[in-house]
Parts: structure tokens; C-alpha cells; sequence
């Protein structure tokens, strides 16, 4: 098995044959879960701690979910009602949490960087669960496990990353995953929503929905993030979904058999049309949010396997 790392942060620091070996075991996991019993002691005896200082739905809610059906003991840590309300600060935190030797740590964190920072002050693992505007890998994991289940392969694909792209760590993680594995990316959205310098990333851009969808294998739609934006991005909801969001006029520009996408949660009327969305033979939300279980399983696993591996290395050096 080729994942080497202590936590995982971001894609960024993923190698190719590590994505792939993560996928693979997520892979696994995804046929597990459709299973009867869907309980393992993989991390028996492990303690995992959920710290979110965002609202969540679904990253939260699998994450807790994976940790449990692998055996782990989870702590959801209510940071409304912590410490942090009362000033606490972030290193704070994770001295206090890293006293209580907990295994694995799952942050969000509104702050690009903060998990990083708090990945550096503790013994145990680090998931990122999304840190502001730069990275939320295990979304992009999910999404990369779902195209390939869907498409057959996870390469050499033409994928519209469409919406709030300056904005998004979703868009972030996707394009440096689906960059590292040889794929065509487009953005797709108004000036005032595509980042300054995303060519420098390999990616095409695209102002126009029938341009960027034009013969794309999947299309990704994102969240407009509003709490992220200062000042007006757009004219309104109702002249952004005319223009860029997604119906069935607009997708018939892209292959027959295009897959749809959206991380959720979904604003139907303003970045997809409800109905579209809802379309077995075409949407692969439901899918996504099925893969994200197994992804943070997966995740899980590897990283408690590579931190059993660290502690047995370092008992075995105190020994010598």
C-alpha cells in the first residue's frame, strides 16, 4: 500500500499513486457499506475527534459515521458551546485536545491554513475537513472515486468545474486531484467568480456555459459562497442561474452520457435546476454523498495503519 503520510491535509501533497491507492481501498469499503453488517475493529481501541468551526451536513456526518462503523470511539467536539466562545484559541485547543491523546483529529476551520497549524502542535492525526478557501480533500476524493465508478476511469476525461470557482477549496482540491491524474479541466463562470491565475494550473477557462460544457465528460457544479464574498460577485440569483445555471438546454452542449456533480448542499433554482438534479440517468450527487462514507473510511484506515506503523517504530527505538 502506497499512502505514506501522517495526516492529510490536502491534495497538494498527495502523489499520484497515493490518490490511487486511497481510491482502491475506498473502493472496498464502498461495497462494505452496502453490506448487512457494516461494522469493523479496524480502529478498535482508536479514538477519533470531530472539531468543526463550520457548519457541516455531510462531512460531519460521514466522518462520524466512518469512524464508527470501523470501531473507533468518537468524540463530536461542540465547538458553540466550547471554550472557544469563551476566547480560547485555536493552538489552545489542540494543546488541550492533544493532552487527552486522541488518535485521529478532524478539523474545519473558516481560516485557510488553521489546520495545518494545528496539525503541527499535536502527536496524533490530522484529517482536513476544508480550512477557508484552501482545501477540502476528502471532497475531492469522494467526487474522483464516484467518476471512476461512474465513467470507468479516472483519467484522460474533460471535466467543467462551473460556478464559484475564486471562492471554493472544493474547485481547489478537484483541480490539483484531477491535474495530478491527467485530466482536462475547464472553469466555468463569470469574471468575477474565476480566480486570477487559474491558467497557471493547467486549466481552461471558460464566461460562457455552451464553450465550457462543449463535449465534457462530467460537470461539476459548485455552491455560490456567499459568506465568503464581500461585496456583489454577481447582478442577482435570478440573472446567474439564467446564465450559468445548470439546466437541460445548457447540458445538452456536453457528451450524451456526462455525469452531473454538486458537493452539496445545493441551491436548486440558482446553481442547478431542481429537476436535473434529481435525475437518476444523469445526477451523481446521491452517489457522492454514498462515496464520501467510504473515502473517510478509507482515510481513516490508512492513516491509523501509517500512525500504528510510527508508534511501533518509535516503542521499538525507545527499546534498543
Amino acid at each position: 500500500m502506497t499512502f505514506r503520510g501522517r495526516h492529510l491535509l490536502g491534495i497538494e501533497q498527495l502523489a499520484p499513486d497515493e490518490i490511487r491507492a486511497l481510491l482502491d481501498v475506498a473502493e472496498d469499503y464502498a461495497a462494505f457499506n452496502r453490506q448487512p453488517m457494516r461494522r469493523r475493529d479496524t480502529l478498535a481501541g482508536m479514538t477519533v475527534i470531530t472539531l468543526f468551526y463550520e457548519p457541516s451536513t455531510r462531512t460531519q456526518a460521514s466522518f462520524e459515521l466512518a469512524g464508527k462503523r470501523l470501531g473507533a470511539d468518537v468524540m463530536t467536539m461542540a465547538v458553540a458551546v466550547s471554550s472557544v466562545k469563551k476566547g480560547e484559541t485555536l493552538i489552545d485547543t489542540a494543546l488541550t485536545l492533544n493532552a487527552m491523546r486522541p488518535d485521529l483529529i478532524i478539523v474545519r476551520h473558516p481560516a485557510s491554513g488553521a489546520v495545518n497549524l494545528l496539525a503541527s502542535k499535536v502527536d496524533c492525526a490530522v484529517v482536513n475537513a476544508g480550512d477557508g478557501r484552501h482545501e477540502h480533500p476528502t471532497q475531492a476524493l469522494l467526487d474522483a472515486l464516484t467518476i471512476r465508478r461512474r465513467k470507468g476511469r479516472l483519467h484522460r476525461l474533460t471535466v467543467a468545474i462551473c460556478g464559484d470557482i475564486a471562492h471554493s477549496r472544493v474547485a481547489r482540491s478537484n483541480i490539483l486531484l484531477l491535474g495530478k491524474l491527467e485530466n482536462r479541466i475547464r472553469l466555468v463562470g463569470p469574471p468575477t467568480l474565476i480566480p486570477a491565475g487559474a491558467r497557471e494550473l493547467g486549466c481552461e477557462v471558460a464566461h460562457d456555459m455552451a464553450e465550457g460544457l462543449a463535449d465534457a465528460d462530467v460537470v461539476m457544479m459548485l455552491r455560490l459562497q456567499k459568506e465568503r464574498m464581500d461585496g456583489a460577485f454577481i447582478p442577482s440569483e435570478r440573472e446567474y442561474y439564467h446564465r450559468y445555471g445548470l439546466d437541460a438546454a445548457k447540458l445538452a452542449h456536453a457528451r450524451p452520457d456526462a455525469i452531473v456533480m454538486h458537493p452539496g448542499p445545493m441551491n436548486r433554482g440558482v446553481e442547478i435546476d431542481g429537476t436535473l438534479a434529481d435525475d437518476i440517468n444523469r445526477s451523481v450527487i446521491q452517489d457522492q454523498v454514498e462515496m464520501g462514507v467510504a473515502v473517510r473510511m478509507a482515510a481513516l484506515d490508512l492513516l491509523a495503519r501509517n500512525l500504528r506503523a510510527a508508534r511501533a517504530g518509535a516503542a521499538g527505538a525507545a527499546h534498543a
